[in-house]
C-alpha cells in the first residue's frame, strides 16, 4: 500500500536528533534562510505546484477504481471499465512525468542552494586570519563545510516538497474519506495513536544511535586521516605498532558494526508496526466497511477505495507529527553555517584600497606595537574540539621558529600581553635587513605584519609609503614574497605547485627559475621532469629541494620584497649550501627581511635588528655590533663554540 512518501521519508523525521526541538535559535535565521531561496523564487513556485498536482493525483487514483467498480464492474458495463481504466493509466503516466519533473526542479534548487554557500563559506574561510586555522580541527571545518551544508538544502527540497506533498495528500485524503463514510474514517483515526506513541519513543533510540554511530563514524575517518598522511603513517612504522593500531581500529570499527546492527532493527521494528496499523486500518474498512455494503449503506467500489486511501493516510501523519525536529535540524545546520559566515576576518580590505606602487619598495615600521587576539576573535569554539568546548589553547602562528605546533613560550594567547612593542625602523629599497634574537622575541611576528598576516595593534607599517591597511590585497599580494622554514607543496605536480605563484609562466620561464634556484638538475634527472607529482606535503621530496622549489616559486613571482623566516634552519650542510646560493640570487635587487638560523649567513646584510622581549635592543652591522658588545655578541659566542661543539643541544639565537 501507498504510505506517503514512502518508508524513507517517514523514516526521516525519527532518525533527527530530536534534542534540536529545544534549542533557541538566534533571532532573523528564519529571514536570513529565506534570503537564500531568492534567486530560486521561480524553480521554488513551479516545484511547488507540481508537488501539489502529484499528491491530488495519488489520491484521485483511489477515487477513480471505486467508480470502476461501482459503475463499471458490477453493472457490468464494458465501456464505463475501458473508458475510466484509460483514465486512470493516463494519470499513472502523467504522474510518472510530473515526478521526475518535480525531481529535477528539487534537485536543481537543492544542488544550487548547495553550490552557493559551499563557495560562500569556502571563500570566506580563506580570508580568516592564520590563527583561525590553528585553532580550528580541520575535520570540524570540513564537516561543517560538507555536511551541514547538505542538512540546510533539506530545507528547500525534502522538508519543503515533504510538507506541502504531506498536508495536501492528508487534506484530500480526509476530506474523501469523511464524504464516503465519517464513521470509520473516525474509527480509523483513533488507532493512530497505537502506532504514534511507540513510534515517538522508537524515535528516540533511533536517535540515539544514530548520533552514536555517527560520532564512531567520525572518529574512525579522524583516525584513519592521521594514520595514512606521511608522517602518520611513519610513526606507526618507527614506534613499531601496527598491531596495537589493528586492534584499536578493529575495536572501533566493531562499535560501527554493532550500532549499525541496532538500527538496522529498530527500524525493521518501526516499519512493522507502520504495516501492522496499516492492516489493522484495512480490517477495519473491510470489516465494517464490509457490513456496511451488506446492509447496502455503502457501496463496493467506495469501499475499495477507502482502504487504498487509508493505507495512504498514515504516512503524511507520521511525516507530519515529526515535521518541526526535521525543520529545526535544518535551521540548526543553516545556523551553524552562520556561525562561520558571520565569524569577521580580522584583516580587511579598505573601500578605497589603492594599489603599493611598482618596483623597488621602502618597508617601514613606525610605532608598531602588536598583542595576538583572544579566542573569540579568531575562532569558533565548536570547531576547535570535539567536546565543542572554549578552552583557550596555544596560538602556533605565534612560534618565532615557525614550525605548527610550538606556540611561544613567553605569553598566552589572548591575555593581552603585547608581543611586539614600539617597533621603529625604516628598511630602504634593495637593503637586505636580518632579525636576530632568542626564541620568543618577536621576529616571525615582525614579518606576519609586513605581510599583513595581521594588523599592528598601535602604529604603522608601510611599504612605498602607503600603509598596508590601506592597499588593496592584491597589489600587498604582488609585492611581498615569503619563504617560510618549512616549505608546503600540494599534492599536485611541480609545475602545477610552482604556476601558483605565476599562472601565465611559461615553460621557459619555469626553467630559468628552477635554474636560478638551483635545483634544475634534479627536476631534470626526474621521470616525468616538471610533470612529477611530489606526493602530500611534497615529502617526496628532500627537505632541501623542496626548499629550493619554494624558492623557484619565489622566483617566478618576482616580489619587491622578501620574507625568509629561517628558510635554511632545519637543512644538512650540503642542503644549506644549495639552499644559500639559491637565496642569493632570489634576494639580488629585492629588499629582503630575513630572520637569521646562522649569523654567519648574515654578515654581509646592510643592517642587523637584535630583537628581544618584543622589541629592537641593537641595530647596526655584523662588524658594528660585535664591536659594541651586548646580545648580539653574547649570541654570536654561544653559536661559534656550538658549532665547534655541535653536540651542544641548540645555539642560542635559532628559534
Amino acid at each position: 500500500m501507498g504510505m506517503g512518501n514512502g518508508p524513507g521519508a517517514t523514516m526521516r523525521g525519527f532518525t533527527r536528533d530530536r534534542s534540536v526541538r529545544d534549542r533557541r535559535l538566534q533571532e532573523g535565521t528564519g529571514r536570513r534562510v529565506l534570503g537564500y531561496g531568492r534567486p530560486f523564487r521561480s524553480d521554488i513556485t513551479l516545484f511547488l505546484i507540481l508537488t501539489i498536482i502529484v499528491a491530488a493525483l495519488g489520491v484521485a487514483t483511489p477515487l477513480l477504481l471505486g467508480r470502476i467498480i461501482d459503475h463499471g464492474v458490477i453493472p457490468q458495463d464494458r465501456g464505463v471499465v475501458i473508458t475510466l481504466g484509460l483514465v486512470v493509466a493516463g494519470l499513472a503516466v502523467v504522474e510518472a512525468g510530473l515526478t521526475v519533473v518535480t525531481r529535477f526542479y528539487g534537485s536543481r534548487i537543492g544542488e544550487g542552494l548547495i553550490l552557493n554557500l559551499r563557495t560562500q563559506v569556502f571563500s570566506h574561510v580563506l580570508r580568516q586570519p592564520i590563527a583561525f586555522f590553528t585553532r580550528a580541527q580541520t575535520g570540524a571545518l570540513v564537516n561543517r563545510l560538507n555536511t551541514d551544508v547538505i542538512g540546510a538544502q533539506t530545507a528547500f527540497t525534502s522538508i519543503l516538497s515533504g510538507l506541502v506533498s504531506n498536508v495536501v495528500s492528508l487534506a484530500l485524503i480526509l476530506g474523501a474519506l469523511v464524504t464516503m463514510s465519517w464513521v470509520i474514517t473516525l474509527l480509523a483515526l483513533l488507532l493512530l495513536p497505537i502506532f504514534l506513541i511507540p513510534a515517538h519513543r522508537m524515535g528516540q533510540r533511533l536517535s540515539q544511535l544514530t548520533r552514536r554511530q555517527m560520532t564512531l563514524n567520525a572518529d574512525l575517518a579522524t583516525r584513519m586521516t592521521e594514520r595514512f598522511n606521511v608522517g602518520g603513517a611513519l610513526l606507526v612504522r618507527l614506534f613499531g605498532r601496527p598491531a596495537q593500531e589493528d586492534a584499536e581500529y578493529a575495536d572501533r570499527a566493531r562499535g560501527v558494526r554493532d550500532a549499525g546492527v541496532q538500527i538496522s532493527v529498530n527500524r525493521v521494528i518501526f516499519m512493522a508496526g507502520l504495516g501492522l496499523v496499516a492492516a489493522l486500518a484495512t480490517a477495519l474498512v473491510y470489516g465494517l466497511g464490509g457490513l456496511m455494503a451488506v446492509a447496502g449503506d455503502l457501496s463496493v467500489g467506495t469501499l475499495v477505495a477507502m482502504a487504498a486511501l487509508l493505507g495512504r493516510m498514515y504516512g503524511p501523519l507520521t511525516a507530519l507529527s515529526n515535521v518541526r525536529v526535521d525543520i529545526m535540524t535544518a535551521l540548526v545546520s543553516f545556523e551553524r553555517i552562520f556561525e562561520v559566515l558571520d565569524l569577521e576576518p580580522l584583516v580587511q580590505e579598505d573601500e578605497a584600497a589603492i594599489a603599493l606602487p611598482d618596483g623597488p619598495v621602502d618597508v617601514e615600521l613606525d610605532g608598531v606595537s602588536f598583542a595576538y587576539p583572544g579566542a573569540a576573535e579568531v575562532s569558533i569554539a565548536s570547531l576547535e574540539s570535539r567536546t565543542g568546548s572554549a578552552a583557550p589553547r596555544p596560538d602556533p602562528s605565534r612560534s618565532e621558529a615557525g614550525k605548527q605546533d610550538t606556540p611561544d613560550p613567553d605569553t598566552a594567547v589572548g591575555d593581552g600581553a603585547r608581543v611586539l612593542q614600539d617597533i621603529t625602523t625604516h628598511i630602504r629599497a634593495g637593503e637586505l635587513v636580518a632579525l636576530v634574537g632568542p626564541s620568543g622575541a618577536g621576529k616571525s611576528t615582525f614579518t606576519t605584519l609586513v605581510s599583513r598576516l595581521y594588523d599592528p595593534t598601535e602604529g604603522s607599517v608601510r611599504i612605498g609609503g602607503v600603509d598596508l591597511r590601506e592597499t588593496t590585497f592584491a597589489s600587498l599580494s604582488r609585492t611581498i614574497g615569503v619563504v617560510t622554514q618549512e616549505a608546503h607543496m600540494f599534492n599536485d605536480t611541480i609545475r602545477a605547485n610552482l604556476l601558483y605563484a605565476a599562472p601565465g609562466a611559461t615553460t621557459d620561464q619555469l626553467e630559468a627559475a628552477l635554474r636560478s634556484a638551483q635545483v634544475w638538475d634534479l627536476v631534470e634527472r626526474l621521470p616525468e621532469g616538471v610533470d612529477t607529482v611530489v606526493g602530500d606535503r611534497g615529502h617526496r621530496l628532500s627537505g632541501g629541494e623542496k626548499q629550493r622549489l619554494a624558492i623557484a616559486r619565489l622566483l617566478l613571482k618576482s616580489p619587491a620584497v622578501v620574507l625568509l623566516d629561517e628558510a635554511t634552519a632545519h637543512l644538512d650542510s650540503e642542503s644549506e649550501v644549495a639552499v644559500q646560493r639559491a637565496l642569493d640570487e632570489a634576494l639580488t635587487g629585492r629588499t629582503s627581511i630575513v630572520i637569521a638560523h646562522r649569523l654567519s649567513t648574515i654578515r654581509g646584510a646592510d643592517q642587523i635588528l637584535v630583537m628581544d622581549q618584543g622589541r629592537i635592543i641593537q641595530r647596526g652591522t655584523h662588524e658594528e655590533l660585535l664591536a659594541r658588545g651586548g646580545l648580539y655578541r653574547t649570541l654570536h659566542d654561544t653559536q661559534f663554540r656550538t658549532d665547534r661543539h655541535p653536540a651542544a643541544p641548540g645555539a642560542a639565537g635559532a628559534d
